[in-house]
Parts: C-alpha cells; sequence; structure tokens
C-alpha cells in the first residue's frame, strides 16, 4: 500500500509542480515530462527508505 501512495502522490505533485512552471514560463505543458519525473522521484523515495530509513528490531 505504501508504494501506491508513494506513486499516487508523486504523480500528483510532479503533475502540479510541472503545470506552474511551465505556466510561468510561458511553455508548453507536456504530462510525458512530468511522469518521467515523478518515476525518477518514485524511484529515488523508494532506495532512500530502503537503504536509510530501516525500522529497529529489538
Amino acid at each position: 500500500m505504501r508504494f501506491i501512495a508513494t506513486i499516487f502522490w508523486a504523480v500528483a505533485i510532479s503533475l502540479a509542480v510541472s503545470y506552474v512552471l511551465t505556466s510561468m514560463g510561458a511553455a508548453p505543458f507536456i504530462v510525458r515530462d512530468a511522469l518521467i519525473v515523478a518515476g525518477i522521484f518514485s524511484i529515488f523515495v523508494f532506495a532512500l527508505a530502503g537503504l536509510v530509513l530501516k525500522e529497529d528490531t529489538k
């Protein structure tokens, strides 16, 4: 479930940020580019969670 939530929020935030920045720069909004950024962000978060954020099992 945490993977689905991470992917959902990565896509939602990437689309919003991409839309705002392209509107401010008067550039065309391309959904494909925002989805690529969301994929990279998701992979980064999964790697961070797997490598750095480990639970203590005492």
